[in-house]
């Protein structure tokens, strides 16, 4: 008797990155990054200024080819001319620069490249129907389609192009800095609908310098500092105040402190503030895994 045995599927990440690296000319952009992203999970990608955050969206976007290592959607090789071909592969990209126009209707920027046609016309009827429908799918109940998307709040704006790109078929979701120009209240509003699109089923790429909106609804995190990788973990392996900490970077900040301290009167009191900031968040000199 022949006993069949089912072998066990793991299906390939959505989007994996390994030992992927850019270079401009002599400039070393980025350098060695591993990154994967499956689907149902949020992926932050953390750094300050200059950390290499955006080469690494325009990678992923198709605005660039990566010089080194491999770029695989879905298991297959990829290297992608334009973000076109990786929005055909199921990569959107939302960017912090929302691209509307804003004097038109909230329901003509959804559609916005896309317009849906019954016969010589636009289907108007359809795409309004179809934005508010799209939209209270992802908990925006907005009153009228037909108002300006420019009189939406910032938190709102991002969530109308977070439902259009869920919309048109996206399978991973890259957002570059999407709360940073936002308040708290309207920040919580962005990471709600962050949440909404993960569970449906989507891979999100999250992009900040902060790491409180990143943590309550990241599930890996990669951090990077002048185009290399500072650290790749799951949630389970790093605290909130960690993953601060390894933001913040201790002996900067000590160094900081050091040269107010000098400088004596206000600043010096400040240097204390700091130096007190420093020893809680336990990245001194001195501390565990400090450089």
């Amino acid at each position: 008797m022949t006993v069949s045995v089912e072998e066990p599927t793991t299906a390939a990440p959505l989007v994996r990155l390994t030992d992927a690296g850019k270079n401009y000319g002599n400039i070393l952009a980025l350098q060695g990054v591993t990154l994967e992203v499956s689907g149902g999970e949020v992926t932050c990608v953390l750094g300050d200024n200059g950390a290499g955050k955006s080469t690494l969206i325009k990678i992923i976007a198709g605005l660039h080819q990566h010089s080194e290592g491999t770029y695989e959607v879905e298991g297959q090789p990829v290297r992608f001319t334009s973000p076109r071909e990786a929005l055909n592969h199921g990569i959107a990209t939302v960017y912090q620069d929302l691209a509307v126009v804003p004097l038109m209707p909230v329901w003509r920027n959804f559609f916005l490249g896309n317009e849906v046609r019954k016969g010589p016309r636009m289907d108007i009827a359809f795409m309004r129907g179809t934005t508010k429908k799209e939209l209270l799918d992802m908990g925006i109940d907005l009153r009228d389609v037909d108002q300006p998307i420019g009189t939406l709040s910032g938190g709102e704006r991002q969530c109308v192009a977070i439902s259009r790109a869920v919309y048109f078929g996206a399978k991973v979701l890259i957002l570059d800095e999407p709360t940073a120009a936002l308040g708290v209240k309207q920040s919580g509003v962005v990471l709600k609908y962050i949440l909404q699109a993960r569970e449906r089923g989507l891979g999100v790429v999250f992009i900040t310098h902060n790491p409180h909106h990143a943590y309550p609804v990241g599930d890996r995190f990669l951090l990077l500092k002048r185009g290399r990788v500072l650290g790749y973990y799951r949630k389970n392996e790093v605290t909130r105040d960690e993953l601060t900490g390894l933001m913040a970077g201790g002996t900067e900040l000590e160094e900081l402190s050091h040269e107010l301290e000098a400088t004596g009167g206000a600043a010096a009191a400040a240097a204390h503030v700091l130096e007190e900031e420093v020893h809680e968040l336990g990245i001194g000199h001195g501390a565990p895994g400090a450089q």
